[in-house]
């Protein structure tokens, strides 16, 4: 698993085999099976995980009990719920295996202590930040200005793999349109 850690890590910064036994140090790796649950609602949040394989989905459940995809995270992504991890507050998001997966995990202290101890991390978790925002901000824009059609096939293309991989209920969820509109588009 953590030869995927480091060549993930080295896409932003090189590493001796020196700097990546520093990495390694800070990360322990967990598997999970299809419907665990890595993070739930209201409790603690651990850790930040990096998907070495397999498939997650980040689901915020709003006050009348509607479920909303916020994320889906396959391989080479992280995901957690981040407002809690970094706050150090309970999570408002669940986190749940759609597939079997294994990832590389950390807690906010290893985080810290390996950007403290690591100059080149903290260069690589501020870029993976950057792309992050930027991502965030390409998906309110156009959940604001797109309409559902224009949203399928924007993800589509930018990621044609979660359409083997996830149910249409899910994909339909995130994008904000019910099973059947996306039924229209894809045939």
């Amino acid at each position: 698993m953590h030869h995927e850690l480091r060549a993930h890590i080295e896409k932003i910064v090189p590493l001796t085999d020196e700097e990546f036994a520093f990495v390694k140090e800070h990360f322990i790796t967990k598997k999970f099976k299809k419907h665990q649950f890595l993070i739930q609602e209201g409790e603690n949040v651990t850790y930040s995980y990096f998907v070495v394989s397999g498939l997650l989905k980040l689901v915020h459940t709003d006050y009348s009990g509607k479920q909303h995809i916020v994320s889906f995270a396959m391989e080479d992504w992280w995901e957690s719920d981040y407002l809690a991890y970094f706050t150090q507050s309970k999570a408002t998001m669940s986190l749940e295996c759609l597939e079997d997966t294994e990832v590389c995990c950390f807690t906010l202290e290893n985080y810290r202590k390996l950007c403290a101890g690591l100059q080149k991390m903290e260069h690589f978790f501020l870029q993976k930040a950057n792309f992050g925002h930027i991502g965030s901000q390409r998906r309110i824009l156009s959940l604001l200005t797109s309409n559902a059609q224009q949203r399928y096939e924007q993800l589509l293309k930018q990621y044609p793999a979660l359409f083997q991989r996830v149910p249409k209920s899910l994909l339909a969820s995130y994008l904000g349109v019910s099973r059947e509109t996306l039924s229209r588009f894809s045939v």
